[in-house]
């Protein structure tokens, strides 16, 4: 997807911004009148993301603020109001589940339920908006001199984290799993939309960021070695972080794995009343075979809590994570279980934060740049249309820090700027290669560099790329009407405080006319029958 999407489409979008000196409404436009509403599609798209965007950045800085205590707070359960033990629903759940779920979003138990908004999540989004505006207030020299620290600290604090992650008990684990291909995940469309939609999210392809940035470039900036490098760069950056979060993934695997086999081999124990040195760790899954066939009415006793709680490392691995469930809870469980702690997390958190700040000033150029080539925006001053634009996105940014406000964070992840970007992109090539003109645009590009595009860039403008997104753009169509009727995950207090195991906890909703998806009708099944009831 790189070399077919990215880095051609790359080329593509500094090119243009470098030949019209304009944001992306302005750039389309010129090429043609009825290409405006492209641009226009692209500062929509940048106004979605940067609503939801800013939000992650307030939950770093939460947590980040909560890193400078003796104990995490996400490494214990909090004490009952009764001062009895810990909380029921976070001795249920996890210590890092709980403190994401009930401390930082105190999420409802469904989309429907609408609470206040979380005064503490609200004001670390004003922060996060604060800084924003701070660093684009005096333009993009300004935003050019912040990200040459955000952009290059997390390297740093990327490579301690590598050094430390490759040192960690069970790090190997996580590395063989990242590098042991399964090929048959190449038939499956959804692998390449999420390839395509990761080389599209991270490069900023569609978003009117890059034409942004690259209309103030000289005119004869050589802007091919820079798509080229920075592409390469993009994704190698990619890998590296990749090995860092399996080398940590497989460490909590690991443990995770291991702490069955403990459960286990204390029921097997119990049950058989054995010597307590007489199962190792080692031999826990051999005892089961063994005690099975030896004694196996007694087994047939324990037999569904073993299926249960079924050990298996490759199963553990396999759990998938992404997203905020990655970096808010899988992260910080690792590093509760790390020496000294507060440090990893202080680094990891502020870490966070710079990528984030990063990122949001990309995306709040791509909606400023184009909206200040109309004139009436061109009138006011850069500081208060700035500030505009800022309050804007944060007065409706505050409805995310309501109790329901993580279900449409949800939402705006999964379909803001997926197959939005996917048609800008489409839009963008066919309207380069087949309304402008390849040979036009050959010429253009002569003009600034002193040569032409070779035969490469040529045949992926004219015929690879559109044809690949438009396969795309197929699949992802019908992929979504396969799917049914669309559901969500939900923390339900409710089923946490009745009992249920952890893998309850995160429940399916049933649609309107009380059917189900396949996958969540599978899910329930694996559970207790008395979820279907509740649901």
């Amino acid at each position: 997807m790189l070399l077919l999407e990215g880095l051609p489409l790359f080329y593509m979008e500094l090119a243009i911004g470098q030949k019209m000196r304009l944001g992306s409404i302005g750039a389309w436009t010129s090429i043609s009148p009825y290409l405006g509403g492209l641009g226009l599609a692209s500062v929509v798209t940048s106004l979605y993301l940067c609503l939801y965007y800013n939000v992650i950045n307030a939950w770093s800085f939460w947590y980040l603020f909560h890193s400078f205590q003796s104990v995490l707070p996400w490494g214990v359960c909090p004490i009952n109001s009764n001062r009895t033990g810990p909380t029921e629903e976070c001795e249920v759940a996890t210590p890092t589940q709980y403190f994401f779920y009930r401390e930082t979003l105190n999420i409802s138990s469904s989309i429907e339920e609408h609470g206040g908004i979380h005064t503490g999540q609200a004001l670390c989004l004003v922060l996060a908006w604060a800084i924003t505006y701070l660093f684009i207030v005096r333009g993009v020299k300004s935003t050019g001199k912040v990200v040459y620290f955000t952009a290059t600290f997390p390297y740093l604090v990327l490579f301690i984290y590598l050094i430390r992650g490759v040192t960690l008990y069970g790090a190997i684990n996580g590395l063989k799993y990242m590098f042991t291909p399964k090929m048959a995940e190449l038939a499956n469309p959804r692998a390449w939309i999420n390839a395509a939609t990761q080389i599209f999210f991270s490069l900023g392809l569609g978003f009117g960021s890059l034409i942004a940035f690259a209309s103030y470039n000289q005119y004869n900036n050589n802007f091919q070695n820079q798509a080229i490098v920075v592409s390469l760069i993009n994704s190698g950056t990619s890998i590296f972080a990749s090995i860092v979060t399996f080398a940590i993934y497989g460490f909590k695997a690991t443990l995770n794995y291991e702490d069955c086999l403990d459960r286990m081999r204390i029921l097997l124990l119990n049950t058989f009343d054995l010597a307590e040195d007489a199962i190792s760790m080692d031999s826990v899954l051999e005892w089961i075979e063994k005690l099975n066939t030896t004694y196996p009415e007694q087994f047939a006793q324990i037999a569904d809590k073993v299926r249960e709680g079924e050990c298996n490392l490759e199963k553990e691995l396999d759990t998938a994570v992404e997203g905020t469930g990655l970096a808010f809870i899988v992260y910080s469980e690792a590093i509760k279980n790390m020496p000294l702690p507060q440090l990893w997390s202080v680094l990891y958190f502020f870490m966070l934060l710079l990528l984030g700040i990063g990122s949001m000033l990309g995306n709040i150029t791509a909606i400023i740049t184009p909206l200040r080539d109309f004139k009436i925006m061109s009138r006011m001053s850069n500081e208060l249309f700035s500030g505009l634009v800022c309050v804007f996105c944060l007065l409706l940014g505050l409805g995310f820090t309501t109790t329901s406000g993580n279900y449409w964070f949800t939402i705006f992840n999964d379909y803001a700027a997926t197959f939005s970007l996917l048609f800008i992109v489409l839009i963008e090539v066919i309207a380069v290669s087949y309304i402008y003109g390849i040979k036009r645009f050959e010429k253009d590009i002569e003009d600034m560099l002193g040569h032409r595009p070779n035969w490469y860039w040529k045949i992926m403008w004219a015929v690879t790329s559109p044809l690949l997104l438009i396969g795309l753009f197929i699949f992802y169509i019908i992929s979504y009407i396969q799917g049914g009727t669309p559901t969500y995950q939900a923390w339900n207090k409710e089923l946490v405080s009745s009992g249920f195991n952890i893998p309850d906890v995160i429940c399916c909703f049933m649609s309107k006319n009380g059917s189900l998806s396949r996958a969540c009708e599978f899910q329930c099944e694996v559970f207790h029958s008395k979820l279907f009831v509740r649901l």
